[in-house]
């Protein structure tokens, strides 16, 4: 089952390339992942059967418990075997269906193959999260496909409204999932069933999945997506909207059903969703005029029918349900290619517009009127067999409920019938009152033509349009109808097909779906038959057939009266109204709190930190005994606050570095000019990494003067963009105001951080570091250790965020579109190159003379230069980086290590760049900053994957004892790869900053000053 799944990942990612060479054959190829899915099950059948089908577990995170689990019974063996099928189907269908070159069927091809391998993993999982993770990449695809035709309002409107719908179902579904879990102790769904929940648990978790279920499957209140969703293309109505998508929160239904039907709560949200979902569906079905919108409706009836069945919670329904869940699969899916044959052969789906095709297309009407009967039920159709088991199922009910859901079953029916015979009518059976006869015409060629766009009569809002654009053989409602290809033709009618020759072995089906309709616990066992002989259920089949053939013999009479009722608010209007309000609730929020003030911003937050955890920790201090107080009450100097004993300092020269700090941010909070600012932050800044060294923590000192260097340079370097001030007012109010947030902070800060290890109960893990780093990690130093090797996937997710950081920068910097190419001296012009020594006269000893300290220093204006500056970089450039690499080979085992080097190598480029502008930095560093981002984070990231292939743990390191002649004994611990991609991670960091806020704006005030 892992298998399948991957087999469908891998032809989805070789997607472009197959459609790239193969073209629209290319959907030959990626049909064999969903026939592999359908292969595998029915080459299973016999275990499935004998109940002992097959189980794969895959560990994934041993740590946390968590596994790969997979399992195949009855019921994912049916939704496998449909999921299969029908993909494979649909994709054959595909490949006639779009015209070559058509624009976006590389992406399509992939996102629905990719859509299959989620569907067979979610109904073949048995983990509930690894289920809602193939739920969740279900929403994903269907929204990329819904939205196919971007170009259009509608898809992308309709796309938008089915993740909403579905996501916050899904969300919902989550909690019920982790309560689920948690209550039960385990996360493998057989055991849970096995032993389900009791009480509260059980009925939040009952309601949340049937929440998910809903949404899903398109219940009412949230059914309103799925007729919207016709905006996409006729493939994906087929599949995701028929047979695979929207069985879903049906299959999940079935699958907790046996569970929790039991439930009071359960019952009746299922009764009462199912049949207002049932005969809203099929009242809304029998005013529309676009086919695909009846069929729209249509599955929106059906859907309620199927949870309805399989949720009741008695073996008769259930083994009903699953008979009508397999048999709706097959006629719904090929109603909707017939759709697509009738649109891509007449350009139109208007039933008003419409001749009768059955003459044009006999082999397509033939399809369409096979599939129509299955729905409506007529014998001897798959169709037909699995409503009479439904209508049987509560025929013999005592209970009240028994008789209402007959009823109700019997309405819905006789509104399908209606529907069906007036989609079956309208496509193929009448004379059109607009268009004359149409006839027939062969495609010219073996190039068939493209689509054009027909005047139609206006669909209703939210619907697709009327053409369906790409397809191979669309032409113009003009009253010709163009030959459909074979492989257009050919899916439907099989489909068709087998619902006939399913239904004429009923015994079968009893034999394959009897297994879990037998894990229900009420009722008794059902049976699936053909003819049952003159009982009251086969009276109502024949009263149904009536009444529906009735309705649409007075439909005309039957839509005016429609049009005459008063109906409520539709869902889809609310959905968009609410939608509406929120946003302008959104804006009005916004206004008030996102003002465009940065200082604002800041001051909320940390008022919020104050007014929230730091008064909550303050009265939790009071009359608090903490177990770390004990130690410090009895030293010299101490001081008692509250539960606190504090000692204010170790050393004098603490408290006089403490208080420059304090003077700095003080000052820093009064300042009105942002460099002084600047500066005064900066003071704090090397202040702490003063007390870092009086502590004894040197990489930390090390770090914190080199990332204090760099930020006041890049400071530096947006202060070129800045006002001089922060205002022109005095503001002197807000000085007080600054400050007195400050004071607040840093009183609250000082409580936690001196809390918090006192209130610690037992001993920390980072106790152990010191003797883990040697033992396993192969240095001495606990820092870099602990970076590159213990929390090595903290340091990948950190430098990550580094290289987002890069490119937000970059990106809010350029004002173009940015390019690879480095500014370099040359592009400046040969003037601006330096000039070569002085040429030596024949038999004259004498020295070269040297122009340039710096090799940019000709492009820059004489007042920018200092001679001093160039000097000073000569000097230093080369002995910064040689210090780098010398902190960079350290760093296990010394203070140092890749970040640190980092640091040293970006400072070394700002001088460069300080001194000579924008090419100086140029030839400093003659690359693109994101190829060194990204080899750095691949490299990083590569070394887990090295250690994966060598059978080992993500990151984990090697040690590696070498003699090599002139160095003697070498130590290599594999960690040092790791650090090398942060030091390039950090230098890429760097560069991209002063070549997005150094050169980037120099080359701007050039253009400005031009």
């Amino acid at each position: 089952m892992l298998t399948v799944v991957v087999v469908h990942l891998l032809l989805a990612l070789a997607a472009p390339v197959l459609v790239a060479r193969l073209g629209r054959r290319a959907f030959w190829v990626l049909a064999a992942g969903p026939a592999a899915a359908a292969g595998y099950a029915l080459s299973q059948t016999g275990a499935v059967l004998g109940g002992h089908g097959p189980v794969e577990r895959v560990a994934w995170v041993r740590a946390l418990g968590l596994s790969l689990d997979f399992r195949l019974d009855t019921l994912s063996w049916l939704l496998l075997l449909v999921v299969g099928a029908v993909g494979a189907l649909v994709l054959l269908y595909c490949s006639a269906y779009f015209a070559r070159g058509a624009v976006g069927m590389t992406k399509f091809a992939a996102v629905l193959v990719a859509f299959a391998g989620a569907m067979a993993g979610l109904v073949t999982a048995d983990n509930l999260l690894l289920m809602f993770v193939f739920w969740e990449l279900t929403t994903v695809f269907s929204y990329l496909l819904i939205g196919h035709h971007a170009e259009r309002k509608a898809s992308r409107r309709a796309a938008m409204q089915a993740i909403v719908v579905t996501t916050a179902g899904g969300l919902t579904m989550l909690v019920g999932i982790v309560v689920l879990g948690v209550s039960t102790g385990t996360w493998q769904i057989s055991q849970v069933l096995a032993d389900p929940p009791t009480g509260t648990p059980a009925v939040v978790a009952a309601l949340c999945l049937l929440a998910g279920a809903a949404t899903k499957s398109a219940l009412v209140p949230t059914h309103f997506w799925l007729p919207a969703a016709m905006a996409a293309p006729t493939p994906v109505s087929a599949y995701l909207h028929a047979a695979a998508m929207v069985k879903a929160g049906v299959y999940l239904v079935g699958r907790f059903a046996p569970a929790f039907s039991h439930l009071a709560a359960w019952r009746w949200v299922v009764v009462v969703l199912g049949s207002a979902t049932l005969l809203l569906g099929g009242y809304r079905a029998l005013r529309q005029h676009d086919l695909k919108l009846v069929l729209a409706f249509g599955t929106v009836s059906q859907l309620g029918l199927l949870v309805l069945l399989l949720g009741y919670g008695t073996r008769e329904a259930a083994l009903a349900g699953l008979a009508l869940l397999g048999a709706h699969a097959m006629f719904k899916a090929s109603l909707f290619l017939v759709v697509g044959v009738v649109d891509a052969a007449t350009g139109t789906r208007d039933l008003r517009r419409l001749a009768g095709l059955a003459r044009q297309l006999p082999l397509t009407a033939a399809a369409g009127v096979l599939a129509t009967a299955s729905m409506i039920g007529l014998p001897p159709f798959a169709g037909y067999v699995a409503k009479e088991a439904a209508l049987e199922a509560w025929a013999h009910g005592d209970d009240a409920m028994g008789v209402v859901l007959t009823v109700v079953v019997a309405a819905g029916s006789v509104l399908t019938v209606a529907y069906g015979l007036r989609f079956a009518w309208g496509a193929f059976g009448r004379r059109a009152t607009v268009v004359p006869v149409m006839e027939i015409v062969a495609p010219a060629g073996a190039k068939p033509a493209t689509a054009a766009k027909p005047a139609t009569a206006a669909t209703p809002a939210g619907a697709a349009h009327p053409v369906t654009v790409g397809t191979a053989t669309a032409a113009p409602a003009s009253g010709v109808v163009r030959r459909p290809p074979v492989l257009l033709v050919a899916p439907p009618l099989v489909l068709a097909v087998l619902g006939l020759v399913v239904a004429l072995l009923p015994q079968v089906g009893d034999h394959l779906l009897a297994p879990h309709a037998a894990t229900y616990p009420q009722g008794e066992t059902g049976h699936l038959t053909l003819w049952a002989g003159f009982t009251p259920t086969l009276a109502v089949t024949l009263a149904v057939l009536a009444l529906g053939a009735a309705a649409f013999w007075q439909r005309a009479r039957i839509e005016r009266l429609q049009d005459r009722l008063w109906s409520p608010l539709g869902a889809d209007l609310v959905y968009r109204r609410s939608m509406r309000r929120l946003d302008d609730l959104a804006a009005d929020v916004t206004a008030v709190t996102q003002r465009g003030s940065l200082p604002f911003y800041l001051g909320v937050i940390l008022l919020v930190l104050v007014a929230g955890p730091g008064l909550a920790l303050a009265w939790g201090l009071r009359g608090a005994s903490l177990p770390g107080t004990l130690d410090a009450a009895g030293r010299a100097g101490a001081f008692q606050i509250g539960p606190l004993a504090l000692v204010p300092f170790d050393r004098a020269v603490q408290l006089v570095i403490v208080l420059v700090i304090g003077a700095g941010a003080v000052l820093a909070a009064r300042a009105r000019r942002r460099l002084k600012a600047v500066f005064l932050v900066g003071v704090t800044g090397y202040g702490n990494a003063v007390l870092f060294l009086l502590h004894g923590a040197p990489d930390l000192a090390l770090t914190q003067v080199l990332t204090e260097t760099v930020t006041l340079v890049v400071m530096v370097l947006v202060l070129r963009r800045l006002p001089p001030y922060f205002s022109d007012r005095p503001l002197a109010a807000s000085r007080w105001v600054r400050l007195a947030i400050g004071v607040g902070v840093g009183l609250v800060m000082m409580l936690f951080v001196t809390a918090a290890p006192l209130a610690r109960t037992h001993l920390p893990i980072a106790v152990d570091f010191p003797d883990e780093a040697v033992m396993w990690g192969g240095g001495r130093n606990v820092v870099n250790v602990t970076l590159v090797d213990v929390r090595a996937w903290d340091t990948v997710g950190e430098i990550s965020v580094l290289l987002v950081a890069a490119t937000g920068v970059a990106s809010l910097v350029f004002l173009r579109q940015r390019s690879g190419r480095v500014p370099r001296v040359r592009d400046k012009g040969p003037g601006a190159r330096p000039r070569p020594a002085a040429a030596v006269e024949p038999g004259v000893a004498t020295r070269p003379r040297r122009t340039a300290w710096i090799v940019a220093g000709p492009t820059l204006a004489p007042e920018r230069r200092s001679i001093m500056f160039e000097v000073v970089t000569r000097v230093v450039f080369h002995a910064m980086i040689v210090f780098a690499l010398f902190l960079l080979f350290r760093g296990h085992n010394a203070p140092g290590g890749g970040f640190a080097a980092g640091l040293v190598v970006g400072l070394a480029l700002a001088v460069r760049y300080l001194a000579g502008g924008r090419y100086e930095l140029g030839e400093a560093a003659p690359v693109h900053p994101g190829r060194v981002l990204g080899t750095g984070l691949v490299l990083s990231a590569g070394v887990g994957l090295v250690s994966l292939l060598a059978g080992q743990h993500a990151l984990e390191s090697f040690l590696v004892d070498l003699h090599l002649p002139l160095f003697g004994e070498v130590h290599l611990v594999t960690s040092l790869f790791f650090d090398l991609g942060v030091f390039l991670v950090v230098v890429g960091l760097v560069l991209d900053i002063l070549r997005s806020l150094g050169a980037e704006i120099d080359h701007q005030r050039e253009l400005e000053g031009r």
